[in-house]
């Protein structure tokens, strides 16, 4: 079988039509190079080379065969790069889940940014709520997640992603929606928009936890899971509800958000987790740039 100094040989001569320019290309001398295209006619059992002493032409085998050789060449350097490029983690596929919430502000400046510094590398997005993230990535489905707290999974690796405030969303006509901000105290009469506590638990123990520390409880009229939905019963007047500030960027018309002050922060956490066994160089790159965001 021809090796790929063969075929370099082969190719260069054939392009030159000249073994003294095709040594100095390839930086040999000429007795070598004629020695490797004697053994790759020799292992092909063809005259790939018509040769007097003024010119060197290709036979129609010789003309058949260098396409065929340029190709092999071709796909010997492309594979070379792109292993390169993976093994330094800029290049390849990296599997990555997200909760819709992020999806408001957080994910789309970490795309941006990770496009920004590695246009090779393809990002294969899945929408998931943290708890089949952390399943998918278990199962080795996917390589990383955006997902809410908490993380406790012996196998995996979690790092603060972003941290940010509640806020209050209210019905426009709603009178508290007059002020420039509101304490727990302000929400005790108002019927309450919250989470629900097994798809959204996250957000259904901060949000009932917080209250709790104010000792109010305000009547719950409606359990959902996706913030977006939530929005539009307030909308509807249904209720109040307590977002992440990143839902104001959903801009829903008929909706106002108010800061919420309270007497300790309780953050809204998003968390960056991937399993603890990656060798993938893409994970981290991923949690370098995810370091390096600045805050929205």
């Amino acid at each position: 079988m021809f090796d790929f100094s063969q075929l370099r040989c082969f190719a260069a001569v054939a392009e030159e039509l000249h073994f003294g320019r095709a040594a100095a290309r390839l930086n040999m001398t000429q007795p070598p190079l004629s020695r490797q295209i004697q053994v790759l006619e020799r292992v092909l059992d063809v005259q790939l080379l018509e040769r007097t002493s003024r010119t060197v032409r290709l036979t129609a085998a010789g003309r058949s065969f260098l396409p065929e050789a340029q190709r092999i060449l071709r796909l010997a350097e492309t594979a070379t790069h792109v292993t390169r490029q993976v093994a330094a983690g800029r290049a390849g596929v990296l599997k990555f889940g997200f909760t819709a919430a992020s999806a408001y502000d957080f994910l789309p400046r970490l795309v941006t940014a990770f496009r920004r510094a590695l246009p090779d590398v393809t990002l294969a997005l899945r929408e998931m709520v943290s708890k089949d993230q952390i399943e998918e990535l278990l199962a080795g489905r996917i390589d990383a997640a955006l997902v809410r707290p908490p993380v406790t999974h012996p196998d995996l690796i979690a790092v603060r992603a972003l941290a940010e405030p509640l806020v209050v969303a209210l019905p426009a006509g709603n009178p508290l929606a007059l002020r420039d901000g509101l304490t727990p105290a302000d929400l005790g009469r108002e019927p309450l928009i919250g989470y629900a506590p097994n798809e959204a638990r996250y957000f259904h123990d901060l949000v009932l936890g917080l209250l709790a520390e104010a000792e109010i409880r305000p009547p719950m009229v409606q359990q959902l899971t996706q913030i977006h939905s939530i929005l539009a019963l307030v909308r509807a007047s249904l209720g109040i509800a307590l977002v992440p500030a990143a839902a104001e960027r959903l801009r829903f018309e008929g909706v106002v958000f108010r800061p919420l002050a309270l007497p300790a922060p309780r953050p809204v956490e998003l968390l960056l987790a991937w399993r603890r066994d990656a060798d993938d160089p893409l994970i981290a790159q991923l949690v370098s740039i995810v370091a390096e965001m600045p805050p929205a």
